[in-house]
């Protein structure tokens, strides 16, 4: 289970202070899929990147399965990390490396032994569909391609979290689609928890259980999909839904 209790983070730069997250606490079950929803600036991926262990909050309490990430020891969270996967915006794969070295590369900096990467890789690469483009750089792929590595790549150390930064926002209706498919079997038969940062409302309804609508570093509103889709109660979470916001 993810618990976060009160977090807070600001950025200051010479001029001004952003406050990315104003104390922000919910609670995500394992094996669950929930969509964060928010304008741009809203600071889903500021809350993103704490779940990674990435951005150290200001203040407050990120716990997952009972262990507060911000204290621990370098070995510790070096070995929490494991158990979480990130698909960051914008693939960010390594464009010199073949499809398989980069799903293999989490693998090699955590010191499987050759054979052990070379199954694993083999069997996330049929678990994907990416069967035939083993050889591939990503230069030579689609985008949908290259978002199954990049998935592939975050799954790669059987993580017990998926966490997904804009997973479909570069991609066409029917790839879209596919990677949305992806990552619904990935849930069911990886037994992953899976957390999805988006301004698409679409996806959050075709995949999520849950989800927590962010406004200017704060959730104003929190639920299960459907119950929250049909009577959402805070302006912000009728605006990205395209309903009728009274002034």
């Amino acid at each position: 289970m993810i618990n976060v209790q009160h977090v807070t983070k600001t950025y200051y730069d010479n001029t001004s202070a952003l406050h990315a997250l104003n104390d922000v606490s919910f609670t995500i079950l394992d094996e669950s899929i929930t969509g964060i929803i928010g304008m741009s600036g809203a600071g889903k991926s500021t809350i993103l990147r704490a779940l990674a262990g990435l951005v150290v909050p200001d203040s407050g309490v990120i716990e997952i399965d009972g262990q507060t990430i911000h204290e621990m020891n370098s070995a510790s969270l070096r070995e929490l990390r494991k158990s979480i996967g990130v698909v960051f915006q914008g693939y960010q794969l390594l464009m010199q490396k073949t499809v398989f070295k980069n799903i293999a590369f989490p693998l090699e900096i955590a010191g499987v032994d050759e054979f052990e990467i070379s199954e694993r890789v083999k069997q996330l690469i049929k678990m994907v569909g990416l069967q035939g483009k083993e050889h591939q750089y990503p230069a030579k792929l689609s985008g949908g391609q290259m978002q199954r590595v990049a998935i592939a790549r975050a799954m790669a150390t059987k993580p017990k979290i998926l966490l997904c930064d804009e997973p479909t926002s570069a991609l066409d209706a029917i790839t879209t689609k596919e990677i949305i498919s992806l990552l619904s079997t990935l849930n069911k038969t990886e037994h992953v928890t899976i957390i999805i940062v988006t301004h698409e409302v679409g996806i959050v309804r075709q995949i999520c259980d849950n989800v927590l609508v962010l406004d200017l570093g704060q959730i104003t509103e929190s639920g299960d999909v459907r119950t929250t889709f049909e009577n959402p109660q805070a302006s912000i979470t009728k605006l990205l839904l395209g309903k009728e916001v009274s002034l």
